[in-house]
């Protein structure tokens, strides 16, 4: 008798979304700095510490997160938003 196995492929369809990038960051005081969380464990506290560094340490005006759901692509309203209110946004994992 035969037995089959299903084998699946973990390489995702590509799907990109291309923004302007802006110009470095040369100081971060007064600066709104975004943050894309990929909902691996520990990430969110990682980045609660780094907000209050940042503001405390860096003089950052304020801190945007945004937590994605799972292992999909971010949403491409969240991106723009991001892009609109932020001066540099930092993605990142966690374990």
């Amino acid at each position: 008798m035969m037995t089959s196995q299903l084998v699946y492929c973990p390489i995702a369809a590509q799907r990109t979304q291309s923004l302007a990038a802006g110009q470095a960051v040369d100081d971060l005081r007064g600066k709104t700095i975004g943050f894309i969380d990929n909902a691996k464990p520990n990430f969110n506290h990682l980045v609660d510490d780094l907000e209050a560094r940042l503001i405390e340490d860096f003089g950052v005006k304020a801190v945007r997160k945004h937590r994605k759901r799972g292992q999909v692509p971010v949403d491409p309203q969240a991106l723009r938003e991001l892009a609109r209110e932020c001066d540099a946004v930092i993605t990142g994992s966690g374990d």
